[in-house]
């Protein structure tokens, strides 16, 4: 049997199409990780660059997922009457006579305690914008490799169709030889 058989070309078409798939996947698998680590570079140097910020931004997400679960609604409704509660307390205690430095104190306590969790929602939010950018930039890269991947099977239909005529004229070819030579 010689390497013009359907048969031969159709295992030597497979064995291409294998290898040109096995590339593709590497080069796909090669580039995500590229991105990967370019990203959680990125993500060091920011942590680096602002420590309170992601702290405060992993607070804040906490929170947040704390008081969807019931458990933590169940805290934060008896933290918020603990405050509640202690802030009655002290104004009780200011209206009967506590120092005028107290109440300042107790004032710039709570303007502290204010300016803290404002930061700290701040934060939150610019966290949730950083994520939505990262969730576009990601869809885009996989509309891209979504085009690109059927760019390539378009290309692949085309080479296997010309194959295939290839494969037929040659066949032709061999089939007007024999039948020449038989008589037939």
């Amino acid at each position: 049997m010689n390497d013009r058989t359907p048969l031969a070309l159709d295992n030597k078409r497979d064995a291409l199409r294998a290898r040109i798939e096995a590339a593709e996947r590497r080069n796909a698998e090669r580039t995500l990780a590229d991105q990967a680590r370019a990203a959680a570079r990125s993500a060091a140097d920011y942590t680096r660059a602002h420590p309170l910020t992601v702290i405060g931004g992993a607070v804040a997400a906490g929170l947040v997922i704390g008081l969807i679960t019931r458990p933590g609604r169940r805290a934060a409704r008896q933290a918020g009457e603990a405050i509640s509660g202690a802030a009655s307390s002290a104004t009780a205690g200011a209206r009967r006579g506590s120092s005028r430095i107290g109440q300042m104190i107790g004032q710039t306590l709570g303007a502290l305690a204010m300016s803290a969790l404002e930061e700290v929602l701040d934060t939150a939010r610019a966290g949730q914008d950083r994520a939505a950018d990262l969730g576009h930039a990601a869809s885009n890269r996989a509309r891209k490799l979504t085009a690109d991947a059927s760019d390539a099977a378009g290309a692949a239909a085309d080479s296997t169709r010309d194959l295939a005529r290839r494969t037929a004229d040659i066949a032709a070819g061999v089939v007007r030889d024999v039948r020449r030579k038989t008589g037939v």
